[in-house]
């Protein structure tokens, strides 16, 4: 048998089949979420429709990203892992780049393709730290000490943090808040500094909530604000400000358990068609909103089965990881999947404040789902090579005398 064919057949088919399943479930839901967006008839072209249009573009980046997949799959990811420093470097210029095009959303175009640097910011992050934490001590034990470690976690997420932060995007900025603790917390950081970190940071939040958050944000404060109003009954405005956080619950709370429907028309009383969901972003920031509302209950309890999930099945692959650097990359994918699962659902049922973050594998994002599907890549590539061999077993194998020497004393 060869080593491809190895890799092929030792592959965890449960997390491709589900993936798979949230890609095609969301291609179906894009179509039916995005027929009312509005289109010209030159970008229209052929389809039939604006829910093709955008369906056969979510098809076109789920055919990248299977590329991205089963690449980042089948390539060992200690190898893939060197590639952090130059996709941070990258990711952070892009950024700045972004931020002096005067774009509402900061979107960078690349020929006919737009893409947010945010996301591949976090994905880079993600590769350096789970890097960095495994082999920065083999160069010095120094890098070992507890402090150095959380200093080096801190630093490579407080940058792209702040970035997005300035950027607007509260929503892509948030998720770096799971992954520092996730990495803190698989990187051996020892509980008395967790418990330090978690007293000093409860202190600092009226600070950050007061002095930090109007001066780089200026729509989060008030989205905040609605929230908590919401949340406590009290008077806001629907019609204005709060119109999009209370129009989205409220076609998933009306829905019951087998909702209007799928392509509900305004005939079946679907807020969807009525034009309640915001449509322009319904498609991808409110899609879990089309889906509570066109599919109930069932549908939404049947694709947050599908979530969970997946992400049990990327717990179970870091256990059986071969070293610290792909259980700690594995835990922190299935946290940055987490934090855009729960903020992306939670706004919709009021649990969040509106963030403007995509569902993962279900939200029209253009790139974002060829980045998702490559990080979901490296998952597969833990579990495909948590057999192989470790380097120091290599170097030991490949200097015999180093195992003779252990037999050799004993026998004196």
């Amino acid at each position: 048998m060869t080593p491809f064919l190895r890799k092929i057949l030792g592959m965890n088919w449960l997390l491709v089949l589900v993936m798979y399943g949230l890609l095609i479930f969301g291609v179906f839901m894009i179509e039916s979420a995005s027929r009312h967006v509005s289109l010209s008839a030159a970008s229209l072209g052929s389809y039939s429709s604006v829910g093709a249009y955008f369906a056969s573009k979510q098809k076109l980046f789920i055919l990248i990203g299977t590329v991205a997949y089963f690449g980042a799959a089948f390539i060992d990811y200690r190898w893939i892992r060197w590639l952090g420093i130059p996709i941070y470097g990258v990711s952070m210029g892009l950024m700045v780049l972004a931020m002096q095009q005067g774009d509402s959303v900061y979107q960078l175009r690349l020929g006919s393709l737009s893409f947010q640097p945010a996301q591949l910011g976090i994905t880079s992050g993600i590769l350096l730290i789970s890097w960095l934490v495994q082999d920065l001590p083999k160069i010095h034990r120094w890098f070992a000490a507890p402090l150095i470690r959380i200093g080096t976690i801190g630093l490579l997420a407080v940058i792209p943090f702040l970035m997005v932060m300035k950027m607007g995007d509260m929503g892509s900025a948030l998720v770096w808040i799971p992954v520092s603790i996730v990495a803190l917390l698989i990187g051996g950081t020892p509980f008395r500094h967790l418990s330090c970190m978690a007293l000093i940071s409860a202190g600092i939040i009226p600070l950050v909530y007061f002095v930090a958050l109007p001066l780089v944000s200026k729509r989060g404060p008030e989205r905040i604000d609605i929230w908590l109003r919401m949340m406590n009954g009290q008077e806001v405005d629907i019609s204005g400000a709060a119109y999009a956080p209370h129009n989205v619950s409220m076609a998933i709370g009306k829905a019951g358990w087998k909702g209007t429907g799928y392509n509900a028309t305004v005939e079946q009383g679907a807020l969807h068609a009525k034009g309640f969901i915001p449509r322009e972003t319904a498609h991808n920031d409110y899609i879990f909103a089309v889906i509570g509302e066109e599919l109930g209950f069932r549908g939404s309890l049947l694709l947050l089965t599908a979530f969970s999930l997946l992400l049990i099945q990327g717990l179970f692959i870091a256990f059986y990881s071969r070293d610290v650097s792909g259980r700690l990359l594995t835990c922190l994918i299935v946290a940055v999947f987490f934090a855009h699962i729960f903020e992306s659902i939670g706004m919709c049922v009021l649990i969040m404040p509106i963030t403007g973050i995509p569902l993962p594998l279900v939200s029209y994002s253009g790139t974002f789902v060829v980045i998702c599907m490559f990080l979901l890549g490296m998952v597969q590539s833990v579990w495909i090579h948590r057999h192989a061999v470790p380097e120091v077993a290599e170097k030991t194998a490949q200097c015999p005398q180093a195992t003779l020497s252990a037999p050799q004393t004993l026998l004196s």
